[in-house]
């Protein structure tokens, strides 16, 4: 398998192998500093981080932890295996439940997930507004949340009901987002998000 690095995004063909055999492969690859890999609907996708990207991050993980408290657990980049075929995505920040197994692996349970918060790169656009909303609706993930630096945006999606979200909230940049009407208690403050 071959993937050639670039600043936009590359998708190696997608293999008919199970996805234990695609996360191996994965596990093998040198990923360049800067990007990160996952695999979407069978496919190894690279995309490039970037400052603006990591700064919003950041900005939800920060109140997260005043919100939840420093002991909440949350995790960045790590491989989140999904129900479907060829879905493992490596979201840019998960809150699980308090309750979530503890296990010396570094896997992940899909179903201790609370929020996945994906930012938008301009060349993942599609997959984050579309088959990666699909997956986390099918798989139950409550509260599904993108931050488009492109367009100064935040969309909630809530209330899965295994095929697609029933609930959508969207704000501005500089808006406050209340993800309480979504169930979690959450009043997400957007102004310092910066725009590409």
């Amino acid at each position: 398998m071959t993937i050639e690095m670039s600043d936009r995004i590359d998708m190696a063909e997608a293999d008919p192998s199970g996805l234990d055999e695609q996360l191996a492969l994965l596990e093998q690859m040198t990923i360049p500093e800067g990007y990160k890999a996952e695999i979407v609907g069978g496919a190894v996708v690279v995309s490039p981080r970037r400052k603006k990207h990591w700064r919003i991050i950041e900005l939800v993980l920060l109140q997260l932890k005043r919100t939840f408290g420093e002991e909440a657990n949350t995790l960045s980049d790590v491989l989140l295996p999904l129900p479907g075929r060829g879905n493992s995505f490596s979201p840019d920040l998960l809150k699980l439940s308090d309750t979530a197994d503890a296990d010396e692996s570094d896997s992940v349970n899909y179903q201790d997930v609370e929020l996945v918060v994906e930012v938008i790169s301009r060349q993942t656009r599609g997959n984050d507004y579309g088959p990666k909303c699909e997956v986390y609706a099918s798989a139950q993930v409550p509260i599904y949340l993108i931050a488009d630096p492109y367009t100064g945006k935040c969309h909630a999606f809530g209330r899965p009901n295994g095929e697609t979200y029933e609930n959508e909230l969207t704000v501005k940049f500089g808006e406050d987002l209340d993800l309480t009407t979504l169930g979690m208690e959450l009043r997400l403050e957007t102004k310092k998000f910066p725009l590409e």
